[in-house]
């Protein structure tokens, strides 16, 4: 299974980013019942839980950072998450990365999928 990061750019503070995550590979497996969940990572840091979404019931997750700014969801014909990104700020900064896995947590070692990663910088 591999999962396919993208959409990361540079943006201004209070801007907006959409950042897609497809899966490909034995995605029924994969997308059955699994939750697919973006981490970010800014250098320095631990990498951390932003969002996920429960693919069977589209529950979602949030990190109570980028709640009201941040929206998961999904498009199971395309078997793709998004995260979608508003009023961005600096510390919003970091390397996202897209990962599933059977169960839902907020710490790495939950998932076992990963994608490569996109970078998102905010800067003025």
């Amino acid at each position: 299974v591999q999962l396919q990061a993208s959409g990361g750019g540079l943006v201004q503070p209070g801007g907006s980013l959409r950042l897609s995550c497809e899966a490909s590979g034995s995605t029924g497996r994969i997308f059955s019942s699994t939750i697919v969940a973006w981490f970010r990572q800014a250098p320095g840091k631990e990498r951390e839980f932003v969002a996920a979404i429960r693919w069977g019931s589209g529950n979602r997750y949030y990190e109570d950072s980028v709640r009201g700014r941040f929206t998961i969801s999904k498009n199971s014909a395309e078997n793709t998450v998004y995260l979608e990104m508003n009023s961005l700020k600096p510390d919003d900064a970091a390397v996202y990365y897209c990962a599933a896995g059977a169960h839902y947590g907020t710490t790495p070692k939950v998932f076992d999928y990963w994608g490569q990663g996109t970078e998102v910088t905010v800067s003025s």
